[in-house]
Parts: structure tokens; sequence; C-alpha cells
């Protein structure tokens, strides 16, 4: 009898009203962060296509002027824009949960104080860079090479500045779900870099440094075509309202949001560039520094995926919470984790597929070619941790909880990854597979101590503080996680 009434309940019009409006939430969600996710994913790989380029019609120069750039924007990258992304990136949980909670002034100001510090920022920074050529040579590098890129790297600072710029502009517009002008500024900056390389490399009689002369040039050009689009667009007109003195009010609450948010992107690529260090002390360091860096340069393209998505979600729940729907805010975490896993499995058998041909796209060599086959099922499994990892981290960003996501990277890559990577390499002798399976203990820590997190997340007190947050910004005694 009481089986007939389950199975009764199970079919009556309110069940079955309810799963429908469930499925339909699903649905909807999904089709957001795919709307989401596929510009960010193309903003993320035209504009990381900038430097290849630039680095492609170096090598047209000769040997030294491409050891000299290449050794030039790996340094300017550990140095300079990997913290002022990680700077900027503090945008995803106070301009989206602004915008959710349609406090759309806040934006304008927040961005405008934003662009403010990663300008200070980059002053020290840009120092550095002019000092490129000394730090090197005090860092044991060839004289000749450091030489080719100090010059490069002083060149480099005009870009600096640009791309500090345009970090805040581009979360301005993400945390607003304004993609698709950001997707076409990138591309349009994308397509016109060829020729603006081409001019000043072969034509301007710059050789070499020419093309970090088109990187800023490139750089100012998005700047520019992103700004005149906030300025005059019918999109933006709530969100900014013009300058404002407000934006240089509270820099030190914001400073406590952005310092651990440069500090989870930090900690996590400058661990990946000490194993192109480390790989150079290895037996045979020609070849396994070769095939890492391939294997770093594959990683860091199908890495735009994940990070795409962890963008979306970080927007999605960041909106959500901020609009006091922590119910959705928690769905938009369900739905990414799932597409994550979905992506990861398709990348990763198209990895496997071209395992043994993949590494003829970067050498010659057989023996390279076969190093990287070898490695391929290693990048796979790192691709598929990579993915978690990325969609929590950006569910991280979207609750405000960089402080606890930076001890976390920490923890995970310097007191875990790294000590392994160097007894799995020197120790034990694995050579550069030892080295990435030491990376891969470290996101295996990262991804669950980052699940454990999110576990616990308490959704409704997520969606009181994002309010408090919202509403106290303006105060002082601003509450920032």
């Amino acid at each position: 009898m009481e089986s007939e009434h389950q199975k009764a309940s199970l079919h009556s019009p309110l069940v079955q009203s309810s799963r429908a409006t469930e499925r339909t939430e699903v649905i909807e969600e999904v089709r957001k962060q795919l709307w989401l996710s596929g510009p960010l994913i193309s903003v993320s790989l035209l504009n990381f296509c900038l430097q290849v380029i630039s680095v492609m019609f170096v090598g047209h120069i000769g040997e030294l002027a491409l050891s000299g750039a290449s050794m030039a924007t790996s340094f300017a990258t550990v140095t300079g824009f990997n913290l002022l992304s990680g700077l900027a990136s503090a945008l995803d949980t106070l301009c989206g949960q602004s915008y959710g909670a349609k406090q759309y002034q806040n934006l304008g100001i927040y961005m405008q104080r934003a662009m403010v510090v990663l300008t200070v920022v980059s002053i020290p920074v840009a120092v550095i860079w002019a000092n490129t050529r000394f730090i090197l040579v005090f860092l044991g590098q060839d004289p000749e090479i450091s030489a080719a890129a100090g010059e490069y790297a002083k060149l480099m600072v005009p870009s600096l500045f640009g791309y500090g710029l345009l970090q805040c502009l581009n979360r301005f517009l993400q945390t607003q779900n304004i993609v698709f002008p950001m997707m076409f500024s990138s591309g349009v900056t994308t397509f016109l870099h060829f020729f603006i390389c081409w001019i000043m490399v072969f034509k301007s009689g710059l050789g070499y440094t020419g093309a970090v002369v088109a990187n800023s040039i490139s750089y100012w050009l998005n700047v520019t075509i992103l700004s005149l689009y906030v300025k005059f667009s019918p999109s933006c007109k709530k969100t900014w309202t013009g300058f404002s003195k407000e934006a240089l009010h509270n820099i030190p609450t914001f400073l406590r949001l952005s310092i651990p948010s440069a500090a989870m992107v930090c900690l996590e690529m400058w661990s990946f560039e000490m194993m192109v260090l480390l790989s150079g002390l290895l037996p045979n360091p020609k070849l396994e520094t070769s095939v890492l860096s391939i294997c770093l340069n594959t990683t860091g393209t199908v890495w735009m995926i994940p990070f795409g998505l962890s963008g979306a979600v970080s927007t999605r729940v960041s909106n959500e919470l901020g609009a006091g729907n922590p119910r959705t805010a928690r769905l938009a975490v369900c739905v990414v984790v799932v597409i994550a896993i979905i992506e990861s499995i398709l990348v990763g058998a198209v990895m496997i597929l071209i395992r043994n041909i993949w590494g003829y796209a970067f050498s010659n060599t057989e023996e390279v070619a076969k190093y990287v086959a070898t490695m391929m099922p290693i990048l796979v499994a790192s691709n598929f941790l990579d993915g978690f990892q990325c969609v929590l981290s950006g569910t991280a960003r979207g609750c405000g909880l960089q402080k606890i996501g930076a001890f976390i990277n920490l923890g995970s890559y310097y007191l875990v990854g790294i000590p392994l990577a160097m007894v799995l390499a020197f120790v034990l002798h694995i050579g550069g597979k030892g080295l990435w399976l030491g990376i891969i203990c470290a996101l295996i820590v990262q991804v669950f101590s980052l699940m454990i997190i999110t576990l616990r997340i308490d959704w409704e007190k997520e969606a009181k503080k994002a309010t408090d947050r919202v509403y106290d910004s303006i105060n002082p005694e601003s509450i920032v996680s």
C-alpha cells in the first residue's frame, strides 16, 4: 500500500513540475556558462598569441635574437605579467558581486582603483625589467644572451603598463557578462599584430627589438578599443559614470583582496617556471629543457580552455551571490565541474591520439619527438587535474576566498610538488618525467584541498558576506575575506 502511494507521489504533477523546473535551470546554467566561457577562451588564446607571434618573427632574425627574446619574455612573465594578472583578479570578486547586487556605480570605481594600484606596482617592476641584463648575468646566464634579453626587456616596459590596464578593463567587462566586445577587440589586435610585427622587425630597421615595440603598440591598441567601448557603449552606461576621486579611497581594503589574488596566481605559475630551471641541472640538459619547454607550451595552450571556464564560473558565482541567490551560485559550481570533466576527457583523448607526431611540430629530432610521446600520458593526467583546479579556483575568486586559495597553492606546490619533483628527478633519477610527476602530486593536493573548501562552503553565509562587501565597499570598515 505504502509502495503504491510512493509511486503515485513520484508521478504526481507537482513532482514532475519540480523536475522539469530543475532540468530547465540546469540547461539555462549550462547555456550561460558556455556563452561566457567560449569568448573568454578565445580572448585568452588571442592574447597569448601576441607573444608567440612576436617570438616567431624574432626567430627569423637569428639564434641569439630568439634566445634573448625568449628569455626576456619568460623573465617578464614571471616578474610582471603574472603579478598584474593576479592583482587584477580581485575584480572578479568585487565587480562581480556588485553587479549581481545591482550596485552598478561601484564597478567603475573598483576598476579605476585597480588601475591605480596596478600602475603603481608597474613602476618597480619596470625598474627590474630595466636591469634584466645584470640580473640574468648575476644568476649565471650567458652574458651575450643576457645582453640581448636585457635590451628586449627594456623595450617591454610600455607594454607592461598597457597590460595592467587591459586586465582591469577585461575584468570590468567580464563581470558584467560583456564578453563578445572583448573577443572582437582581441581578434582585431591579434590580426593587426602580424602586420605591425612585420613592419617593425623587417622594415623599420629595429631588428629583433621591433617585435617588442609591436607588442606595446598592440597592447595599447587593445586598451584603446576597449576604453572607447566602455566610454560610449550603452551597455556600460550604468557601470561607467566617469572618473571619480573615490577610486583613491580604500586602497588598503582593495589590497587585502588583491594581494592574496596575486599570490594564488604567482605561486602556481612560478612553480612551473622553476621546473624549467631544474631541468637544466639534469643529465643531457638540452634534451630535457627542450622537451619540458614543449610540454609547457602544450599544456599552456590547452590550459586556456579550463581558464575560460574558470572565468565563467567566477562571474556566475560572484553575480549570483551579489544578487542574493546562493542556490543558483551552488548550481553554477556543479555545472562547471561536469563541463570541466567532459572537456578534460575530450582534450585528453586528442592528446593521446597525436602523441607520436606532436613532438615533430616543435622539433625535427626523433629523440625529442619520442620523448614528448612518452610524456603525453603524464600531460593528459596533469591537464585533467588542472581543469578541476581551474574551475575550483574560479569558485574561490567568485566567493572572495583568495586568501585560503593562496595558502593552498603555497602548500601544494612548495611543500609537496617541488620537493617531490626534486626527489623524483635527482634522487630516483627519473629525469624530466620526475619533475612533471612532482607537479602532478602538487595538483592532486591542490584539487583535493580546493574540493574540501568548496564542499564546506555555506552558500547562505557567502551570500550574506557578498552583501556586506558590496554595501560597505565605500565605508573604511569594508568587509573583505
